[in-house]
């Protein structure tokens, strides 16, 4: 199965695995829980799954790689403690708290949540010393003397053979205690995955042209290259910070993730190309509605493939321009419940110390969060934001002598008017990014490639969703009513073709 089916699958397991009955009891016993093994290649996504989930679910995760541990680290370091025995006293080896066991009740300490993950990667290649040990915990959910709390679910993870030399194959007894999903490669899922990470527009478009190099292993020459989801997220970082810093990420530096040289060159060149589209076709100017005609001039007499870069490079800068609005106007969604909750509170409390107190229970709740390892990144900045806003009005609030809570509203107001300055400013990019479109291309290929990469993108879809566009509403309609015509002829086509074959 691919990566979002196995997402699913897991999800359901960790909730029937949590469910209680009327007494408060889970309705399978944590013995009876079989851990989930997903097998897959190197860098298929598995962690950022389970990461998912956990956010999702609002629980814990805690992560370890098996191959870091020993023997010792897992169960325990071994003492000697006395004990008595029909009036004898005898030296008993006892072991103390393994580390991972203990790291799982300090992350329910921090977090106030009691039901998590515990999530094991490379389980198949632990150390000989520890084999014996892994099985035992399959078996019974105990490190050493000690059990993994109640509430815990266990998923492990695994190479296949073909991808790690120091896999070891599980025996017959092992898989038995094991809920095995296989997990292979899908450019499709991960490329929805990545419009939601925000992956550069640069490996979106590469990889949608050029599929086969989204996921490749194989040997060239003796030797071993590779190509995984993981190197082209962590691509997309360090590029977008060399192009925030204004460093040229030249080949070698692609090199480093993307471990095929072909491949690595060819993205290089690729890459080089779009930037140049970049620099030649001034998006600002096209979302602003302020284009030359040079610029439309050039955009006509452009190769195929550059027009379908720039109507990609159009639709990142607009869907970015969408993503911030959107996150803004979430984050004083947020701030407004606060605001509203305080306002009607007695004239007699200052209103910065109340702003101050709901501002720390807000920050203790985000520690406790980020402790569960249950809040995605997106998340996290929108609550540090709002926090932020928060501390703002109260420093505010210091500073001036009026301190009454319709100052606050007088405050909260400006942003609320500010964010809706600029929601009109990227609705009119949306419109200007059409308009420039069909006046440049008409309605053909580049029209419907931009009217789908709106639609597949999360973050426009949200923004359209929210605030409407009746240019979208027009183009959209229009390609679907087309679409379903082509639909329909090749349905009449081919009943005429059965027919003419009846007769025959």
């Amino acid at each position: 199965m691919n990566i979002e089916q196995a997402e699913k699958y897991i999800k359901d397991t960790v909730k029937i695995y949590l469910s209680k009955d009327k007494y408060g009891e889970y309705e399978i016993p944590l013995v009876r829980q079989r851990p989930i093994f997903l097998l897959g290649a190197p860098g298929i996504g598995k962690t950022a799954i389970l990461e998912q989930t956990a956010q999702d679910l609002g629980i814990n995760l805690v992560s370890y790689s098996m191959t870091h541990h020993t023997r010792q680290s897992a169960l325990g370091l071994p003492f000697i403690e006395k004990r008595s025995y029909d009036g004898e006293e005898y030296s008993v080896t006892e072991y103390t708290m393994s580390e991972i066991i203990s790291s799982m009740y300090e992350v329910m300490e921090k977090s106030k949540i009691k039901e998590g993950i515990l999530f094991l990667d490379e389980i198949n290649c632990v150390s000989e010393t520890l084999a014996p040990a892994m099985l035992q915990f399959l078996q019974q959910k105990v490190f050493g003397r000690h059990k993994i709390p109640d509430g815990w679910v266990i998923v492990t993870a695994g190479n296949p053979p073909e991808y790690n030399k120091s896999v070891r194959e599980f025996d017959i007894a092992t898989k038995d205690r094991l809920k095995v999903i296989e997990v292979e490669a899908d450019f499709d899922v991960w490329k929805s995955y990545a419009l939601k990470r925000d992956v550069h527009g640069a490996i979106i478009n590469f990889l949608e042209a050029n599929r086969n190099y989204f996921y490749k292993i194989e040997t060239l020459g003796g030797k071993q290259t590779y190509v995984t989801a993981r190197g082209w997220e962590d691509l997309s970082s360090v590029i977008k910070l060399y192009e925030k810093e204004n460093i040229y990420a030249d080949e070698t530096l692609i090199g480093q993730y993307i471990k095929n040289d072909r491949i690595a060159g060819e993205f290089s060149a690729y890459y080089d190309l779009y930037m140049k589209y970049k620099k030649k076709y001034n998006t600002d100017e096209i979302l602003s509605g302020k284009w030359s005609e040079e610029l439309i001039s050039n955009a006509k007499s452009a190769s195929f493939e550059e027009k379908l870069s720039l109507t990609g490079i159009i639709a990142g800068e607009l869907e970015k321009e969408m993503s911030e609005n959107m996150e803004n106007t979430d984050v004083l969604s947020e701030v407004a419940k606060v605001i509203k909750g305080i306002i009607n509170e007695s004239a007699e409390e200052i209103p910065e110390k109340i702003i101050a107190n709901e501002t720390y229970k807000k920050e203790i709740k985000l520690k406790g969060l980020e402790a569960a390892g249950a809040l995605s990144d997106e998340e996290k900045r929108k609550q540090k934001r709002v926090i932020y806003i928060l501390k703002e009005i109260q420093e505010a609030l210091i500073n001036t002598d009026d301190k009454d809570f319709e100052t606050v509203k007088r405050m909260f107001n400006e942003r609320i008017a500010s964010a809706k300055t600029d929601n009109d400013r990227v609705r009119d990019a949306v419109h200007n990014a059409f308009l420039f479109i069909e006046e440049t291309f008409g309605t053909g290929n580049e029209l419907t490639v931009f009217v789908t990469e709106l639609t597949v993108n999360p973050k426009s879809a949200a923004f359209i969703g929210r605030f409407a566009s009746e240019d979208y509403q027009k183009y959209s309609s229009e390609l679907l009513i087309n679409e379903r015509r082509i639909e329909l002829k090749e349905d009449i086509d081919k009943t005429l073709e059965e027919w003419k074959e009846t007769d025959d």
